[in-house]
């Protein structure tokens, strides 16, 4: 025979039932609240800690990049500015040798050409300028007209030089008229020689002495021309010579030449 259950005993071990369930819902859910709460947490720091380090990483690459964009400009500016210095000093230092230069050369210009305007030319073989043992030469001068033959039969040295034939004969160079027919002398006169030089290696030393004096600025090409003789007629006044404006002796000695 089957006990028989009180019915409210049975009513009453319902209700605990459901209430232990109850229970344990809510303290499942609790653990779960709990659980999740610690899962995001964690996921939360992981994700900070991730961000964080994104953005450190992203703030160090960007002050790396403005430290060397800095150093890479300041780099380029020092450069640039020697570069700039360097052209600044380079021009101004050949602006300065010009001017400096210029200024020499004008004043050796206008220092020749105020000698030479004060002194002229002497073509007068026969004037007092041609006193004297040492410029008999000049004064015993005269144009001899002879053709190749008779030259080559009277003396053995004979050269050309610019364009004329000069022929040597006790000391001087002179012209050999008539030589060749187109012949050409820049001089009509004798011309001092020494060492055995030709006549245009003399006149190419005294326009190198005359140009280092402050006499001379033209070209040096070994032609006795105008402004040559015009440098050497200003040089003998200045040294006390007699102004023959031609080469001789003692225009040679007072120049170191001979």
């Amino acid at each position: 025979m089957t006990a028989r259950t009180h019915p409210n005993r049975a009513v009453n071990q319902d209700a605990g039932t459901r209430a232990s369930r109850q229970r344990n819902l809510s303290s499942n859910r609790d653990f779960r609240a709990r659980s999740n709460a610690a899962v995001n947490h964690d996921r939360n720091v992981a994700v900070d800690r991730t961000r964080n380090v994104d953005a450190n990483r992203d703030r160090s690459a960007a002050e790396f990049r403005a430290r060397n964009d800095l150093a890479i400009n300041r780099n380029r500016n020092v450069a640039i500015n020697r570069t700039r210095t360097f052209d600044l000093n380079r021009d101004r230092n050949t602006a300065e040798f010009r001017a400096r230069n210029d200024l020499a050369v004008n004043r050796n210009r206008n220092f020749a050409f105020n000698r030479r305007s004060n002194v002229a030319i002497n073509n007068n073989f026969r004037s007092a300028a041609f006193r004297g043992q040492q410029y008999a030469a000049f004064r015993d001068y005269h144009r001899e007209w002879h053709d190749r033959g008779w030259w080559r039969s009277h003396y053995n040295r004979i050269v050309f030089v610019n364009g004329g034939w000069y022929y040597w004969n006790a000391g001087y160079w002179f012209p050999a008229w008539g030589y060749a027919p187109s012949a050409y002398y820049a001089f009509d006169g004798p011309i001092y020689g020494y060492n055995g030089l030709a006549p245009d290696r003399v006149v190419v030393d005294v326009q190198s002495q005359l140009q280092r004096d402050g006499y001379y600025d033209g070209p040096v090409d070994g032609i006795l021309g105008p402004m040559t003789r015009e440098a050497i007629a200003a040089f003998q006044a200045d040294h006390g010579l007699a102004v023959t404006a031609a080469i001789d002796e003692p225009t040679l000695a007072t120049l170191g030449l001979a």
